[in-house]
């Protein structure tokens, strides 16, 4: 049900172009949008029927803002510094895609040809992106071996091989003149922009001049070097003559899913494709100029100097937003381009159906279900803990964050236990929930939809009474505990605790597993870690000359006892220790018998 406040935003939203922020219950923005009509675009989310991901985004929302903005170019600019500044869970954010290889001529006094996966503002000449890396270095190779750049990365103070070979100008020891680097750069510009043609056309005239003047050996090398152009060229298919590099983008849509796919064409061939497949908040033309925006904004990839779009999406707009030449074809071989493009990514879509599907059945509808099941809203952040210790030593513990059923691993936090002695699971679970929710609150850090506590009634009562009566908190806890081969066997909840029935083969149930599983591994490690620690450098206290600073040198060159022990006294005197010292280290080893 819409809240009156909600309605008294909507009737007074104007009409004009801007964006749309929607927030949660928490005041977060889960997501950002743009309109060429603020008003009908933000009603529309509360007018008619929506598929099962837009219903949710509706549900969470609990208050939204707007801005105006003078055009549509200014509303596209805006949401995509919108996008960056809130990392709104609901939008498409595209940072963790495939990285591709560029060739790279430096703005360095004496220019070097290299390979890098980042472009940036630096004055250098960024030719690509390659398929592969395997690519780009047989393409460097070929440049190497014509062009004498030079190869060292800091200029030594004498010639090397690659000078001796004729691949460097040594301008180590020799005077170079600008001049002399700018002709190299111009030509290696020349190949790379699809003049490799009029290249092989000069090295075959250089090998007949030198098969005349009976230098077999000269014209044996410039003949290799022509073979490997072949070679090198032949392995991409043409696809166009003009040798113009230009990206196609072509889309389909799909039950609230989209799909887009870019063919990358240099030099007039096709030589990689990059597909994306996302959920679909707005119209797919509109959402297809944000994903252009972004596209680009990644440091992968490289503006060409033509964008092919099909014909729905508004030409005029990607190109003040691209800032470079937009096509957008009726015929002919690039019209053809895009619709293979779109045929591609409706055939992607088709295939990754099942697993998208699979994948939200095991994430957001088990987080729905869940909350179902114990009765509260959906849970969409879940915070967990867990306790490890061996007999009281070194006891630690550990939270994980799971976000609409999946791990969050940049706010997973390690906690050492400093107030209890012994080993008392039930005060260290106190001791733990009581330092995250007081930084949480002194922070304002969003609190979670449910903490969950790998324990049983016990550990329940000991978290209810510091989040209760401690600080105030009312945030729904429930505890799993474990059968007597330690998996998830109950879900406990309420006061007093009573068992949550959820079906065992239920994707809600196995969410609950993949959590518990998680918290313990990460408490596990963190224990050992710790644990490693303390006995390594116990182990050499009370030995004369082996302080802080030695017994550290020794953990990071040994990592652990067992390889430390199997050392020699010459070894130990490798991670910086005096011989005297290695000899005793080396005996007080001897005597330690454990693991």
């Amino acid at each position: 049900m819409m809240h009156d406040h909600l309605k008294e935003k909507l009737a007074v939203l104007p009409e004009q172009p801007g964006c749309y922020l929607m927030k949660d219950k928490n005041g977060t923005v889960i997501y950002v949008g743009k309109a060429k009509v603020l008003k009908n675009r933000v009603r529309s989310y509360f007018t008619g029927t929506h598929d099962g991901k837009t219903l949710r985004l509706v549900n969470e929302m609990a208050d939204f803002e707007y801005i105006v903005t003078s055009s549509n170019i200014e509303a596209l600019i805006l949401e995509m510094n919108l996008i960056k500044k809130y990392d709104p869970k609901y939008n498409v954010m595209l940072k963790d895609d495939k990285s591709y290889p560029f060739l790279k001529i430096t703005a360095e006094e004496h220019p070097r040809l290299i390979i890098t996966r980042k472009v940036q503002k630096d004055r250098g000449k960024y030719f690509g992106p390659y398929p592969n890396v395997q690519a780009a270095k047989e393409t460097k190779k070929l440049l190497d071996r014509i062009y004498p750049l030079r190869k060292c990365e800091s200029i030594p103070n004498r010639v090397c091989i690659y000078h001796h070979i004729g691949q460097c100008l040594a301008p180590c020891i020799y005077p170079i003149s600008a001049e002399q680097n700018k002709e190299i750069v111009d030509q290696i510009v020349r190949f790379l922009n699809g003049g490799h043609q009029a290249v092989k056309k000069e090295l075959t005239e250089k090998m007949r001049k030198a098969a005349e003047a009976l230098e077999f050996e000269r014209a044996k090398e410039y003949r290799d070097q022509i073979a490997y152009i072949d070679a090198l060229m032949e392995k991409q298919k043409m696809t166009m003559n003009d040798f113009v590099d230009r990206d196609v983008f072509g889309y389909a849509y799909d039950k609230g899913w989209m799909c887009v796919q870019v063919f990358f064409i240099r030099q007039g061939k096709l030589i990689e494709r990059d597909v994306s497949i996302f959920p679909l908040y707005q119209d797919p033309d509109e959402e297809l100029l944000t994903f252009l925006g972004q596209f680009y904004e990644r440091a992968n990839h490289l503006k060409p100097k033509e964008v092919v779009l099909p014909q729905e999406v508004d030409g005029e707009l990607a190109e003040q937003l691209l800032e470079v030449k937009v096509t957008q074809p009726k015929s002919g071989k690039k019209k053809e381009l895009v619709d293979l493009a779109c045929k591609n990514a409706a055939l992607a879509l088709k295939e990754k159906f099942y697993f998208v599907q699979r994948d939200e059945e095991r994430t957001i509808k088990a987080v729905e279900n869940l909350g179902k099941a114990l009765g509260i809203a959906v849970p969409h952040r879940i915070e967990a803990f867990d306790n490890s210790n061996i007999h009281g030593t070194d006891p630690v513990s550990a939270m994980v964050v799971f976000i609409d059923g999946k791990p969050v691993k940049k706010e997973y936090r390690k906690y050492k236990i400093k107030t209890v002695q012994g080993p008392d699971d039930y005060e260290s679970m106190r001791e733990v929930v009581r330092r995250r929710y007081t930084r949480v609150l002194k922070e304002s850090l969003p609190l979670p939809d449910l903490i969950l506590i790998d324990g049983g009634k016990g550990h329940l009562a000991a978290v209810r009474d510091v989040l209760e009566n401690e600080l105030g908190l009312d945030i729904p806890l429930a505890g799993l505990a474990k059968d007597d081969r330690h998996r998830t066997s109950e879900l406990l909840m309420g006061d007093p605790p009573q068992i949550v029935p959820l079906p065992r083969h239920s994707q809600e149930f196995y969410l609950l597993q993949r959590i518990q599983e998680e918290v313990h591994r990460f408490a596990v490690t963190f224990h050992r870690q710790t644990r490693g620690k303390t006995m390594f450098q116990s182990i050499l206290d009370d030995i004369p000359g082996v302080g802080e600073k030695r017994k550290k040198a020794l953990l990071q060159y040994f990592g652990s006892v067992r390889q430390m022990k199997e050392a020699s006294i010459e070894e130990l005197q490798k991670a910086g220790v005096p011989w005297h010292v290695a000899e005793k280290v080396f005996e007080k080893l001897q005597e330690y018998d454990g693991k």
